[in-house]
């Protein structure tokens, strides 16, 4: 039996970006990650553990690159 041909490769890309309920879902998961690392800084703030400030500063930078790639693709 002979396989149906297929069409060239740049046919049958699909853009993802350009799908609402996959904008959607990555929206969803990108807030929830950014929810997630605040109540994590704001644990932190509350211990005295000796790298908390490092830590801190590092979830502050993930925070920021998050909602910089959600302002770059107008989520």
């Amino acid at each position: 039996m002979d396989k149906p041909e297929l069409p060239p490769p740049e046919l049958q890309r699909v853009k993802l970006d350009q799908h609402d309920s996959v904008r959607s879902h990555v929206q969803q998961q990108v807030c929830d990650e950014v929810q997630r690392l605040e109540r994590r800084i704001e644990t932190l703030r509350l211990t005295k553990a000796p790298h908390a400030a490092i830590m801190i500063s590092t979830y502050e930078r993930m925070i920021s690159r998050k909602k910089g790639f959600l302002q770059n693709w107008d989520l």
